[in-house]
């Protein structure tokens, strides 16, 4: 009987042990399944110029509300904090109070490096086989000694946009995406009639930007490259020349007196433009809406001589000091880039009836296709066949970039003007004030002294 008592006891241990254990097992069962289904509520603040309002919507905030339909998990709450005059100001201001969003655009994107305010998302992009169809240029544009800091948040394209209807009339070939730049002078000249109220070209001076890399590929925009700015090259040098002559010749509208503007109709180059007064007009696609809704026109987009794409771009960060990077990724992505998300703006925008205000940023085709059954511009599918050669406008990424290319003072008096900056100084010898041959060294050497003491800012 002893021995029988002592074996029930010992029985009834062994079953009470295997009990707790099964019960443990099947709590810790259950907190697996629930963390790898990732049901864990959380919430990604946001920092966007773009917020529109609640009674307002805009296209931005209904592609939010359909992330957090497809993500339920993820709530993304919109920061009210950081001025839109001041953003990168505001992003101090609030890194200074460690109340950074989790994702947030970025006016420039080299200030957040420097400050330390972004995530190295190297590892998360390159894992992600949808941040490859990023064109190169662009990848490469928000990449900083080998790390990746930024996700483009959105995509235009810069170039000229050409009044067909106006060269047809006149008898005169209509200016094509991939001109040469002999075509482009011969059909800002011929068009111009100032009498008529024709002129070739609103502005002449986007040409210092896009010259040089439009005829050497060795000279990116404003003549940059990895080593910094070469003004004094002959390709500068001869592409301000050329806007010079254009310039003083009556071919662009900006440069004409005000007798002769009051044969327009327009206030400005684009509306100048829509009122069908000027044959090429300098824009980026942001214009497009604008276009579209004004012009009565036959009208198409045709980029830069030589047919390279110009693009510009948004970005946005991600803070370093959040606590949910993947899901902030996710969530960037879905904002910019990513398949899902670009296809639901076309949707949304679509059945609401917003405007696009943003290009796809990527070169995957169905994506393309989306897009182009509701933009129809020749031009634009051309500029996205070309991405493979697409030039960056730098003013959001380069360091330094804005006062090398405008801000920067010389020192040099012009007129009335005691220190004219870089931009005022490259102006006047555009318009002949100034021999752009007896200034060029020094403002090539400020643009990179510039250059490189922005580029110390962020290097490692």
């Amino acid at each position: 009987m002893k021995r029988f008592k002592f074996f029930m006891i010992i029985t009834t241990i062994i079953i009470l042990l295997i009990g707790c254990s099964s019960d443990q097992t099947s709590s810790d069962d259950k907190k697996d399944t629930e963390k790898k289904g990732d049901k864990e509520q959380i919430t990604i603040s946001f920092g966007t110029w773009n917020k529109g309002t609640e009674d307002e919507p805009n296209l931005e905030r209904s592609l939010i509300k359909a992330f957090e339909a497809e993500y339920p998990h993820i709530k993304i709450e919109l920061d009210q904090s950081i001025p839109n005059d001041r953003w990168t100001d505001g992003l101090a201001t609030a890194a200074s109070a460690k109340q950074m969003p989790d994702v947030f655009m970025l006016a420039e994107v080299p200030p957040g490096v420097a400050n330390e305010w972004l995530l190295d998302i190297t590892v998360i992009a390159s894992n992600d086989p949808e941040f490859a169809n990023v064109p190169q240029a662009v990848r490469d544009a928000a990449t900083y000694n080998n790390i990746i800091y930024a996700v483009p948040a959105g995509q235009q394209f810069l170039g000229y946009y050409v009044n067909k209807d106006l060269y047809n009339q006149a008898n005169l070939d209509v200016p094509e995406h991939g001109m040469s730049i002999d075509d482009f002078v011969s059909s800002v000249r011929d068009i111009t009639n100032i009498n008529e109220g024709k002129v070739g070209f609103a502005n002449a001076m986007a040409i210092l930007d896009w010259y040089p890399t439009a005829v050497t590929d060795n000279l990116g925009w404003y003549t940059l490259t990895d080593e910094g700015y070469h003004l004094d090259s002959k390709e500068f040098i001869n592409g301000l020349n050329l806007a010079s002559n254009l310039m003083l010749g009556g071919n662009a509208y900006e440069g004409l007196t005000d007798e002769q503007k009051a044969n327009f109709s327009g206030e400005w180059g684009g509306e100048v433009f829509v009122n069908g007064g000027i044959g090429l007009t300098w824009d980026g696609t942001w214009a497009i809406p604008f276009f579209e809704e004004n012009a009565e026109f036959d009208w198409d987009f045709v980029s830069i001589p030589g047919g390279r794409t110009v693009v510009a771009n948004d970005y946005m960060g991600i803070s370093k000091t959040t606590e949910h990077p993947e899901e902030a990724y996710l969530f960037a992505k879905w904002m910019s880039f990513g398949k899902k998300g670009y296809l639901k703006r076309l949707e949304i925008a679509q059945e609401e009836g917003f405007g696009l205000d943003s290009l796809p940023v990527t070169t995957d085709q169905e994506i393309l296709d989306a897009y182009f059954e509701l933009q129809s511009l020749p031009g634009l599918r051309k500029a996205y066949e070309n991405l493979d050669k697409a030039v960056v406008e730098p003013v959001k990424t380069v360091p330094g970039y804005v006062q090398s290319r405008w801000e920067a003072p010389t020192g040099v008096a012009i007129e009335d003007n005691l220190n004219a900056n870089i931009s005022q100084l490259l102006e006047a010898a555009v318009k002949g004030t100034i021999k752009i041959e007896d200034y060029i060294t020094q403002i090539n050497d400020l643009a990179n002294n510039q250059y490189k003491e922005a580029n110390d800012a962020i290097a490692p």
